[in-house]
Order: C-alpha cells, then sequence, then structure tokens
C-alpha cells in the first residue's frame, strides 16, 4: 500500500521529534522475497564471512556495495514508501550514502551504542545531515537482534562514548517494515538469542553536501549506472546539489553518462544586473 502525503509528513515529525520512525508493511512481500533470494546467492558467491571486530560484529554477515549486485538492489533506494521521507528530513538534494546487508546469526552480541554521524566532526545537535533507513527482511524482535535505539538521544549535545552501556530499547517491526532515522540517534544492533538470522537492509543517505559513507562513483562501475534510472543516478552523485556542488569543471556530471543534464549549474541561471 502507498503512503499518503500525510502519511509522509508525520512520519517524518516522528523522526524530528523522536529521531526515528517505523514504516510498518511498507515493502512490498514480492519484493523482499527477491532480495532475500539475492542476498543468500550473493553470501554463496563472493564466500561472505563475518568481519570478527567489534563494531561489525563476530558472528554477523554483512555485504556492502550492493548497487552492483542486479536490478533489484536498484529498487531500494528509490521506493516510494521510503525515499519521499528521507527527502522531508534531508531535502531532494540528498546522496546515497551507502547500501549494505546486515544478517546478525545466532550467539552474537550487542553491537557499541553509537550515532552513524558522529565522524561529521561539527557541533551537536544540529540539522539532519545524514538520514539512514533499516528494512526488516526478517521480523524484527527484541530476541532476535533488533536494532536497538535511545529515543530523543539525537537532541544530544553530544555523541555516546563508545563501548559504554546505554539504555535503549528494541526497534521491534514486522517483515517488509522500515526503520527510518535521524543520523544523530544513537542505536545499535541487538544479541541475537535466537537460532535464527536477523536481516536487515541499511539503506543510508546524507546531505547532498556531505561526503558519503561509501565512495558510490568510484565503487559503481559508469556502466552500471548508466542503466540506472534517473532518480538513482542523482542519488548516487550524478547531480548537482543547489547548482554547483558536484559540478565538473563547470559541466553536468550527468554529461559523462551520455545524458542531456535537466538543470543548470548556478552561473548559468545568474542574471546580472545592468548598468553597475
Amino acid at each position: 500500500m502507498d503512503l499518503t502525503v500525510q502519511q509522509f509528513d508525520e512520519h517524518a515529525e516522528n523522526i524530528r521529534r523522536d529521531g526515528y520512525s517505523i514504516v510498518e508493511n511498507a515493502i512490498e512481500p514480492g519484493l523482499i522475497d527477491e532480495l532475500t533470494e539475492h542476498l543468500e546467492r550473493l553470501e554463496r558467491e563472493l564466500s561472505i564471512v563475518p568481519a570478527d571486530n567489534l563494531f561489525e560484529g563476530s558472528k554477523t554477515v554483512r555485504i556492502y556495495n550492493l548497487l552492483v549486485h542486479g536490478p533489484a538492489f536498484e529498487r531500494i533506494p528509490v521506493h516510494r514508501n521510503i525515499l519521499p521521507i528521507v527527502e522531508r528530513v534531508l531535502d531532494r538534494g540528498c546522496l546515497i550514502s551507502s547500501l549494505s546487508s546486515i544478517a546478525i546469526c545466532a550467539d552474537e552480541i550487542p553491537q557499541p551504542i553509537h550515532a552513524d554521524d558522529q565522524l561529521i566532526p561539527i557541533p551537536k545537535p544540529h540539522v539532519a545531515t545524514v538520514c539512514n533507513s533499516m528494512w526488516a527482511i526478517t521480523d524484527f524482535t527484541e530476541a532476535n537482534g533488533a536494532t536497538r535505539i535511545v529515543p530523543g538521544s539525537h537532541l544530544s549535545d553530544h555523541s555516546p562514548e563508545y563501548g559504554k552501556s546505554y539504555d535503549s530499547i528494541a526497534a521491534e517491526m514486522p517483515k517488509g517494515s522500515v526503520m527510518v532515522y535521524h543520523g544523530s540517534l544513537w542505536h545499535g544492533g541487538g544479541r541475537n538469542t535466537t537460532t535464527d538470522r536477523r536481516v536487515g537492509i541499511a539503506m543510508n543517505y546524507c546531505a547532498g553536501y556531505i561526503r558519503q559513507q561509501e565512495n558510490q562513483q568510484l565503487g559503481i562501475p559508469r556502466q552500471i549506472a548508466a542503466r540506472f534510472e534517473p532518480r538513482l543516478q542523482e542519488l548516487v552523485g550524478y547531480g548537482i546539489y543547489n547548482g554547483l556542488i558536484g559540478h565538473i569543471d563547470k559541466t553536468h556530471p550527468k554529461e559523462l553518462l551520455g545524458d542531456n543534464p535537466p538543470d543548470r549549474l548556478v552561473w548559468d541561471t545568474a542574471t546580472p544586473e545592468r548598468g553597475q
């Protein structure tokens, strides 16, 4: 079911107030099944194993740079029920920061509480520079490692101390739901006490004037980006922000893909005053 404009506004307000909002049953079941199949295939074909460090986990399987692995993943960043919420938190000039899967396996311990924007060296609290989302590919429960969050922490004047324990709640949600949250929200993956995997996809965005977490322009071959739909091309970086940021020698980056860009640089739209 498609969300309404009013629902988009309500979710954006939740994020402004609480730091997060859960969109239940936002993703069509067929897409969830397709993504599950592709993630299982990639794990086999790429021989993916846990990274075995405190942050990524010793029993957590992560697959990065998903946009190079097929059209099914291209549907995630532009999803009609999620992107409009992100655009309300950031703006339409937002970019894809990273796209990866996170499968928390049995007996995994909790991930350290952190904020996704805490490496950006600007004072807090601040306007959202990062807006991320967690797609529930399986049910998210407290028992299987649902993301733990500290509601309202995005308004704090500091980031959490790495490795310190904080009171948090489990962001439980049914399969097919998505949690959208402010980049300053304190959170971390939960402990999995079950025998099943908790599988999520982290679809992360940043403002158009912030550097992306994963280098999309170098990480995605140009021939792959050329087949993306126009909005996805903009989101990975083949666009300009406010008519200026991201240009290449005063040309629009979409020209590298053989396209005629729809927007002009700020210099081309400025009208000089006469007689001065």
